[in-house]
């Protein structure tokens, strides 16, 4: 691969993993327009590692405390600071790894029509604008109890249609359920961890089993530039998204769901 090639795709994976925009969409009509070859699944564990390292280095403040507190509640046995988020965050990516291997099984080859895409793309962006425009502005993210991180957690389900955003739906999920913004977003990244860490796994295992073929360049420069994407990405939303509401996003899936349909069909 060349270069600018894995500078773009790289870049359009940091900048969309946490957008309510969907990564997977993007990543797949961008070769498909563009009729780029196919990046290979040595590409995709690189991308995906660099997210990964990204969200686990913005919030490694946070993460060093709840893992703390987790460990201390397992030995006092009993609930001891930010504990709890630990096991919220793990019980909430149950669903979406279970449905993830079922639907690996069943579709391997995943639902990456344009017209699905576009569909999706606009469905639940509708949603989005929907669940923001009626969601209540009063829970933080310490309001979070099990009842929100399962309903959050099932929901995450949805992000494995192409199009629909994992991020998009988490967040959804919890402006529905009453958490303000920052709050369902901050949400949203915690439980993108394990889901990318598992993908991650995926990909590697279907490199090996592949016998694909490892671009030592190519993984370096894609994962260096996912990180500093993502990275900047997470910074600056959490920070739009105090000023702002989720309209930009939902009408930027609007337009691109549009100019999908008007090529497709």
């Amino acid at each position: 691969m060349e270069a600018w090639h894995v500078t773009t795709l790289a870049l359009v994976q940091g900048l969309t993993e946490f957008l309510p925009v969907s990564s997977s969409a993007h990543l797949i009509l961008l070769p498909y327009f563009a009729r780029w070859p196919d990046q290979g699944l040595t590409f995709d564990v690189a991308v995906h590692v660099g997210t990964l390292i990204a969200v686990v280095w913005y919030f490694r403040h946070d993460l060093k405390c709840m893992i703390s507190d987790w460990s201390a509640s397992l030995r006092q046995r009993r609930p001891v600071g930010d504990s709890k988020m630990i096991w919220f965050v793990l019980a909430g990516t149950i669903p979406v790894a279970m449905a993830g291997a079922v639907f690996e099984l069943l579709a391997p080859g995943g639902l990456r029509s344009p017209l699905v895409i576009a569909m999706a793309t606009i469905g639940f962006g509708l949603l989005l604008w929907w669940a923001d425009t009626a969601g209540k502005q009063g829970r933080d993210d310490c309001a979070i109890g099990w009842r929100d991180a399962l309903i959050i957690g099932g929901i995450q389900v949805l992000a494995l249609i192409p199009g629909a955003s994992r991020s998009g739906v988490t967040i959804m999920a919890g402006r529905a359920l009453g958490l303000n913004r920052t709050a369902a977003a901050r949400f949203s990244f915690l439980l993108s961890i394990p889901v990318i860490f598992l993908a991650g796994c995926l990909k590697l295992t279907q490199a090996i089993v592949a016998g694909a073929q490892t671009e030592w360049s190519a993984i370096a420069l894609g994962a260096l530039v996912a990180f500093i994407s993502a990275y900047a990405c997470i910074h600056f939303f959490l920070r739009l998204i105090v000023r702002v509401s989720l309209l930009p996003f939902v009408i930027y899936r609007l337009m691109l769901g549009t100019v999908l349909l008007a090529m497709v069909l």
